[in-house]
């Protein structure tokens, strides 16, 4: 073994105990809830007409959202490809912002736009003289879709955009030169050939969509439930473990199907072709018909998705008073950092409730320890899988946490470290350290971790093998050791994928949701989940605490992301 094998040890330990185990314990919960295999738990939840009715409705808005998502970003990738117009690298960083907010960032953004005391609503009441909001958004089917949109676009801009820009333009003229008028081609031709990268994009945009749990949770309410709502009520409002481990192992079957169906075409229908250096292929709008599209697509843009964040920060400095007792809130005009000086008081003063400013506290601290722990165990996978196509077996089986919802891992995480069979027989002495692992912030911390490892080799593993090794054999030569070589010869030349890695998992285990909501304590409250106990009590002070801490969140996920773009090689890395 050498020792580059010894470095996948430690990731393979971590993945086995917190990825492994967990989702076993839920196959347990499931099908043998009382030590025995009985398939009578599992029937009865699939068998009652409420299983089918989530199950209907993850599916039916999961299609929706994708359709709506698809129709909108299908346009606007192809005018980024196409078409170098000023600010394009803007543009597309801006839309790249919402798919790394987190999911209470987004609700709270467009309940400041379109909730009942949204800026919307109550334009409309002060100039038509309503006594109530005439816009019905949230607790909607559109709010959801609209939600859904506006998180996934960037990936149909990213994945298909990328594509277009790369494809051959001699292959379009030709089809005009022989006859063909624009929309024949774009159907015969260049939707053909940009197959592969929008069913990339349509899947995982589906993938997102029938996952989706703090978008449905916050925006749909208690009228709607997909399959990941379903299994957090269960679990925390019910109490009803064997059914919500039913519905989590329903789930996982789902999503790896997908993911398989989704390999399965790709490789059916890609085709092989050479493609064309992205600055060859781009031409400046000259007709006005061409001007008209690039301003059209990029109002929409603008609106979809810089309306919501703008009015969600400017909700944040507003105040609200009353028109009279039980009438709907207005605005007074004036300025106030009143909402953000709230944060540091516990109006309860209860020993549970910890005041605002700690859940900032929590949430740094969490994010600093899986920046910290997701580098290292990133870092050794791709090290160790670098260069080594008889070890590439690992590289999807370590990506497992990223085809699991979030709600999964932390249901297994409450499930197996709650009631530790496997340890308590095989280990005895251990299990109490497992159990106790339960209630310590460490689980929130080995959560985070999970979902943003993968991130990392993804970010990694292309540039650990776009290095010479020969740079690495000349060291060696010299005499250096593997360390020195590392210190000195390689880490030098990673660090920019290093920063882009270490900045992309704080800002992930920063607005992570929905594992947080099922594992946390209350004294461990973190921003996500203070800003959606904010919103979901009334009051004018809980809506503006929730817009103040959702501008602070909005505030540092946007400066990760201007400096993954202004330190990330270009071209290189999965995200």
């Amino acid at each position: 073994m050498s020792r580059r094998d010894l470095l996948l040890i430690p990731p393979l330990l971590f993945f086995g105990a917190f990825y492994l185990y967990p989702l076993g314990s839920i196959i347990q919960l499931s099908l043998a809830p009382e030590g025995r295999i009985t398939w009578g738990a599992i029937l009865e939840t699939l068998r009652g007409t409420a299983f089918w009715k989530v199950l209907g409705f993850t599916v039916g808005q999961a299609t929706l959202s994708t359709m709506v998502t698809l129709a909108l970003g299908l346009p606007l990738a192809g005018l980024f490809a196409r078409y170098p117009f000023l600010g394009r690298g803007w543009w597309q960083a801006m839309a790249t912002v919402p798919f790394v907010l987190p999911t209470v960032v987004v609700a709270a953004a467009f309940t400041a736009l379109l909730g009942p005391r949204g800026w919307i609503n109550q334009a409309l009441m002060a100039l038509l003289n309503l006594p109530e909001p005439p816009i019905s958004f949230l607790n909607t089917l559109a709010a959801i879709v609209v939600a859904h949109v506006f998180y996934n676009l960037t990936l149909v801009l990213r994945i298909v955009g990328t594509a277009w820009a790369h494809l051959d333009p001699t292959l379009e003229m030709a089809a005009h030169t022989l006859g063909a008028d624009r929309w024949r081609t774009l159907g015969r031709v260049t939707i053909p050939l940009l197959m592969p990268a929008i069913l990339a994009a349509t899947a995982l945009v589906f993938l997102f969509d029938f996952t989706s749990f703090g978008v449905v949770l916050l925006l749909g309410g208690p009228r709607y439930a997909t399959l990941e709502v379903e299994i957090y009520r269960q679990a925390v409002g019910l109490f009803n473990l064997p059914a919500a481990a039913t519905l989590a192992l329903v789930q996982l079957g789902l999503t790896f199907g997908i993911l398989a169906l989704y390999t399965r075409l790709q490789a059916r229908l890609t085709f092989p072709l050479e493609w064309r250096p992205a600055a060859s292929t781009a031409r400046s709008p000259r007709t006005p018909w061409e001007r008209t599209k690039v301003a059209l697509g990029l109002s929409a843009l603008s609106l979809w998705i810089g309306l919501p964040l703008l009015a969600l920060i400017a909700r944040s400095v507003t105040p609200m008073t009353a028109r009279k007792p039980g009438e709907a809130a207005i605005y007074t005009g004036w300025l106030t950092l009143g909402y953000y000086q709230e944060l540091w008081i516990n109006r309860r003063g209860a020993v549970t409730y910890v005041a605002p400013i700690e859940a900032v506290r929590n949430s740094l601290i969490f994010a600093g320890m899986v920046m910290v722990l997701s580098l290292l165990l990133g870092g050794m996978v791709a090290y160790g899988l670098a260069g080594r196509r008889r070890r590439r077996w690992l590289d999807p089986l370590l990506m497992l946490p990223l085809s699991t919802s979030a709600v999964t891992l932390g249901f297994g995480f409450l499930t197996g470290f709650s009631r530790p069979r496997v340890f308590l027989r095989v280990f005895p002495g251990l299990a109490e350290a497992v159990m106790a692992l339960r209630t310590s912030p460490l689980l929130v911390v080995i959560a985070h971790t999970l979902i943003a490892y993968p991130f990392v080799v993804r970010i990694l593993l292309p540039a650990m093998e776009g290095m010479n090794p020969r740079w690495r054999e000349a060291a060696m030569t010299l005499g250096a050791s593997p360390w020195r070589v590392w210190w000195h010869v390689e880490a030098p030349l990673l660090g920019r994928a290093l920063l882009t890695a270490a900045i992309f998992a704080f800002c992930v285990s920063l607005g992570e949701f929905g594992a947080t909501a099922l594992i946390a304590r209350p004294t461990m409250t973190t921003m996500p989940l203070a800003i959606a106990r904010f919103l979901s009590q009334p009051g004018e002070l809980n809506l503006g605490q929730a817009m103040a801490m959702s501008t602070l969140l909005l505030l540092v996920t946007f400066l990760g992301i201007l400096l993954i773009e202004r330190f990330r090689y270009r071209g290189i890395g999965g995200f």
